[in-house]
């Protein structure tokens, strides 16, 4: 997701390494929570993670693909103790603060995952297992020489679709135009998702309204949400 505090960064990966100092509450969250709630990808064993014995509890698992400063992460997996709540994210700030967040609200049904989301998925995701994937915001990679960098592309949309279980939803959302319509197309294209709406999703009422989103609002940009399911 994007951080309205940190440079955008040139990548040849699907999201922007961003560096930036924690604050000493964030260390402490890395120090005392991460042990805990946090694993890194790429330090993930060979196979599938078990998320059932990770969580302590069978439930559905939902995956947030980007969960930046983690004030909307936080209070959805707060609203949703039924779900095993997965937050995969590259900013180690952000993750910080998520933990401060979700220690704040009391959340235990939430994980975080440090690393690229497509390695996540692909090496340690059984497939028709996701009760849903959600990717707000993500990094828009504005300039035309630059889009091929998006997340959302006909392979990631096949990837996401396959790790869905039947029913099973990908909720996007993003307030640049062009890559909401770019999200469509792609999405409507591949052949095991069905979008839910005729063109865009109504914006739900539960997702919370972050400051970026706000700012964009101010910026004339309007958001767009679009939600698919699995066959």
């Amino acid at each position: 997701m994007e951080n309205e505090d940190q440079p955008r960064l040139r990548s040849v990966v699907s999201y922007v390494k961003r560096g930036g100092r924690m604050t000493v509450g964030q260390q402490r969250a890395w120090d005392e929570l991460w042990p805990e709630v946090g694993r890194t990808v790429g330090e993930l064993p060979d196979g599938k993670l078990d998320f059932t014995a990770w969580f302590g509890r069978e439930a559905p698992v939902l995956i947030e693909i980007g969960s930046g400063m983690g004030e909307t992460t936080s209070q959805l997996a707060a609203a949703a103790p039924e779900l095993n709540y997965v937050a995969v994210e590259v900013y180690d700030p952000g993750l910080g603060q998520l933990m401060l967040r979700a220690e704040k609200l009391g959340v235990e049904n939430l994980r975080l995952l440090h690393g690229d989301a497509v390695v996540l998925l692909t090496e340690h995701v059984e497939p028709g297992t996701l009760h849903g994937v959600r990717l707000f915001f993500p990094d828009p990679w504005p300039k035309k020489k630059h889009h091929k960098r998006r997340i959302v592309s006909p392979s990631f949309a096949a990837l996401v679709a396959s790790r869905l279980a039947p029913g099973g939803t990908f909720h996007m959302a993003t307030d640049w135009e062009n890559y909401a319509e770019q999200m469509l197309e792609v999405c409507s294209a591949e052949p095991a998702l069905k979008n839910r709406y005729d063109g865009w999703a109504p914006r739900p009422e539960w997702r919370p309204v972050t400051k970026f989103e706000q700012r964009a609002d101010v910026e004339g940009r309007v958001s767009h949400d679009l939600i698919f399911e699995k066959r």
